[in-house]
């Protein structure tokens, strides 16, 4: 097991944030962490693919880089399958791999960047679709006490983009395999009009999960930026969830604010309409940019440092907060 020393850290973050790590090790195994003595570092981060986190300055601590690969059907019965992914998988190859398999349950989910170790962290989800839905259990480390653990649905306390690994056991922990529960009999999600508009254009009328997940792809690409062309860690903050007394407040000075329906006492706004209409598309701080195409990313374009993009965002927030009394927050873990 090898640490290195000082290792650049730019190539290995979405954003391109030009930073280093003091020590650094690549896990391909399971069985290296076992190998790392309890207490000895400063703090642990667990890096897969980088795409959710913006760091402001070298990191101290160990930087564990998830390479843990693998993916395999351990249960299969005539309306679903267990299937075992490596953390260190690609999230989206994953997506890939399930539609050629006809394994249904993640196609709302493509092209989601990241690894599939991250998924569980973050509760991923996008176009009525979230991670939980799907989610059987996972293997994992922990830091503190040397040992390996089993987690189910319940234990990972998911909530809106949220879970345990976020709160009581951040920067605690590494997920080594997620186990995912996907349909053989199929149950289409088409409850976003976004993607009913895609299907409808190209004159798909029944369509199947390959349909899905090539519609979100086409709706994804038209208006988020290539990571690999232009550094971003994808939408930068959550779609607040506020009263719905507040929201008939709002109505009176916003009639056309954008809202959907949650229960009866809450609805969801989308951060990236306050922030459009805020006037931010588009809007920079140094080389740190909202997006020109969707105020939700905030984007790097070039040298811009961590601090920057956190400056740029902190503007927002008051701003957003100034102007609806709305609080926004971050989805992207800032270090």
């Amino acid at each position: 097991m090898e640490i290195i020393q000082n290792k650049s850290l730019k190539s290995l973050n979405t954003f391109g944030i030009d930073v280093s790590a003091k020590q650094y090790l690549e896990l391909k195994d399971p069985s290296q962490l076992s190998a790392i003595p309890v207490n000895t570092y400063e703090s642990y981060l667990v890096l897969g693919g980088g795409s959710n986190i913006l760091f402001q300055d070298d990191y101290q601590g160990l930087v564990i880089h998830n390479k843990i690969k693998g993916i395999s059907v351990e249960e299969h019965t005539d309306a679903h399958v267990i299937v075992k992914v490596g953390a260190g998988e690609n999230w989206h190859d994953f997506v890939c791999w399930a539609i050629e398999n006809n394994y249904g349950g993640i196609e709302n989910l493509a092209l989601i960047p990241g690894c599939v170790g991250a998924s569980p962290v973050q509760n991923i989800g996008a176009y009525g679709v979230e991670l939980k839905d799907v989610f059987h259990k996972l293997e994992g480390y922990n830091f503190e006490s040397g040992s390996y653990f089993e987690k189910d649905n319940a234990g990972c306390a998911f909530g809106y983009r949220d879970s345990v690994f976020k709160n009581e056991l951040k920067g605690k922990c590494c997920i080594l395999n997620v186990y995912f529960k996907l349909s053989t009999q199929h149950e289409i999600n088409t409850s976003y009009g976004a993607i009913n508009a895609v299907l409808e254009e190209k004159g798909i009328s029944s369509p199947g999960i390959k349909d899905i997940a090539d519609a979100v792809i086409q709706i994804r690409s038209s208006k988020l930026p290539d990571p690999a062309k232009l550094g971003n860690g994808g939408s930068f903050f959550k779609n607040p969830i506020i009263p719905r007394s507040q929201l008939k407040n709002l109505q009176q000075e916003f009639p056309d604010i954008v809202f959907y329906d949650l229960d009866s006492e809450s609805v969801k706004v989308p951060a990236g309409w306050l922030i459009d209409k805020a006037g931010w598309k588009g809007k920079k701080i140094g080389e740190a940019q909202c997006h020109e195409k969707q105020a939700l990313v905030l984007v790097n374009l070039g040298s811009a440092t961590g601090k920057e993009i956190y400056a740029l965002s902190e503007s927002i927030c008051q701003s957003i907060y100034d102007i609806y009394g709305i609080q926004l927050e971050r989805e992207v873990n800032v270090l």
